[in-house]
């Protein structure tokens, strides 16, 4: 990383976050690597009903929900007892969007059955410094799914993709809990590209407090 960027300010806890397929694992690790932090990731691989939500969402909306709800309960409640009160981590999930995923999935029953073993949880997650809410349209989303062949995303519905595309962008319109940057990531590329990767860098160095938008002209390779 170039000299001027180490020595700026940075903020000390970093969540990534967007639907799936926008690319959040991905910059999560390489913002990581970049500022030497502690890489804390979602780990939808252990999920063992996420490929039958896929297949069939309403019969296994709940046991995915309420899985993914523990999973990152104990994570949180793993990050207190180390002490962690003053993170310096990046995350690739910001558990404040659980109750979104519970929203678009649950049926009202099982919504109210989910909101009660939340409130029981009685969760207190540390609050990032900045999020980071990565944007891109629905087919862009749904060809980065299909470009990288996980066998179970390929059962996602474009229809289920535009529903949760949607909701996230209502989710983040109204989110003031903390900063929030705003990036269109669909013509950027923050994995190959090394000069569009440093501009956002850069930028999360320098903006301030509140909500603003990254909307960088793509470079070219």
């Amino acid at each position: 990383m170039p000299q001027s960027s180490v020595d700026k300010v940075r903020p000390r806890y970093i969540a990534v976050e967007g639907p799936i397929g926008v690319g959040k694992t991905t910059l999560s690790k390489r913002l990581a690597e970049s500022f030497n932090y502690q890489l804390l990731l979602e780990k939808s691989d252990e999920n063992p009903f996420l490929e039958r939500f896929y297949q069939n969402p309403k019969q296994h909306a709940l046991s995915t929900q309420l899985f993914f709800l523990f999973q990152r309960t104990q994570q949180i409640q793993q990050l207190r007892q180390n002490d962690m009160f003053e993170p310096i981590r990046v995350a690739d999930f910001l558990i404040d969007k659980d109750q979104l995923f519970a929203q678009q999935n649950l049926e009202p029953d099982e919504y109210e059955l989910y909101l009660n073993v939340y409130q029981h949880l009685t969760i207190d997650a540390p609050v990032p410094d900045l999020v980071i809410y990565l944007q891109a349209p629905t087919r862009v989303l749904l060809d980065r799914i299909q470009k990288r062949g996980n066998q179970a995303e390929q059962l996602i519905e474009l229809s289920y993709l535009e529903n949760l595309n949607s909701a996230y962008t209502e989710f983040f319109h109204y989110f003031t809990k903390t900063s929030l940057l705003i990036v269109n990531s669909a013509e950027i590329d923050l994995v190959n590209n090394e000069e569009d990767y440093q501009q956002l860098v850069d930028y999360i160095m320098s903006v301030p407090s509140g909500t603003h938008y990254f909307n960088p002209r793509p470079t070219l390779l």
